[in-house]
């Protein structure tokens, strides 16, 4: 049995943590409100954009010409999986949704006989080097990032590009966690390059086939085309960049709300252990004083 100096020390260990946490709690929630915004305010955005290119790309269709990001590369044996997580942990099973979704794809598509490759944004998801060790393409810094924006998404978007122009892959995948509500974030999976034209609504129109809505494009079609689809790529990655800020705080404001009343559940029951050791001692004391003064009677 733990002595009462053990246990008094470990009471008030306890309740510094309950503190810290409680504190994390506040921050998190202060941040949650912010970070739902933006991710709630970008959602328009790039489904209105999905539109125009479901637009455009019935127009236009897959021509001989046509640009990669909508045509492909001609064959898929390379996929690389993009892993958005966050730089920091302490955020409940958020991280470790979104690195097993893709390594569920990861292993989904090696059954198939492709070859995958991991490209990692966020510090927590290099845990998927313990799986593949030697399927790392390469690793994006974001740990200097304090707010997000656009630009920190076409960064990760041109050097996706950069690499796809070079051949080192034939379909991309994006994985990030969708926010919910505060109490649900979905780990989420999309293809990002090429663009999936079955994803976007009205793109397996035949080309010259008439549109809903009357609409003429300066200079033409296919120039617009072809300056939206990187615009696409960065869109839908800085989406999911909002969407994974927004889970994080949301996650970890759950996390740490656990944490604080686990940590009042321990210190209930460390001072009901404490309070019995005490009288058992004091109990103790009275016994042998009291014997003590029989014997010498």
């Amino acid at each position: 049995m733990a002595s009462l100096k053990a246990l008094k020390i470990r009471i008030g260990s306890v309740k510094s943590t309950q503190k810290i946490t409680k504190a994390m709690k506040m921050v998190a929630a202060a941040k949650l409100r912010r970070a739902q915004d933006a991710a709630v305010a970008g959602r328009p955005y790039a489904e209105r954009l999905e539109a125009v290119m479901a637009s455009l790309a019935g127009r236009v269709g897959i021509a001989p010409g046509a640009s990669p990001l909508l045509a492909g590369t001609g064959k898929d044996q390379v996929h690389l999986i993009v892993i958005a997580t966050s730089e920091r942990g302490l955020a409940g099973a958020f991280n470790t949704n979104i690195v097993r979704a893709a390594r569920r794809k990861a292993e989904e598509l090696i059954a198939a006989g492709k070859t995958v490759k991991f490209y990692v944004a966020g510090k927590k998801g290099r845990v998927i080097k313990r799986f593949f060790p030697n399927d790392i393409l390469a690793d994006h810094e974001m740990g200097q990032i304090k707010r997000l924006a656009f630009s920190d998404a076409q960064e990760i978007s041109e050097d996706l590009i950069k690499r796809f122009g070079e051949g080192q892959f034939d379909v991309a995948h994006l994985f990030y966690a969708k926010f919910v509500s505060a109490l649900v974030q979905v780990p989420t999976g999309i293809q990002i390059i090429p663009i999936p034209l079955s994803a976007i609504p009205g793109a397996e129109a035949k080309p010259g086939a008439p549109a809903e809505a009357v609409v003429e494009y300066e200079p033409d079609e296919e120039a617009i085309l072809a300056d939206l689809l990187p615009r696409n790529v960065a869109i839908q990655i800085f989406r999911a960049l909002l969407e994974n800020a927004a889970s994080e705080q949301g996650s970890r404001m759950n996390a740490m709300d656990n944490a604080t009343r686990n940590a009042g559940d321990m210190i209930t029951r460390l001072s009901i252990q404490y309070n019995r050791t005490r009288q058992a001692a004091i109990t103790t004391e009275l016994v042998e004083i009291i014997s003590g003064a029989e014997a010498l009677k």
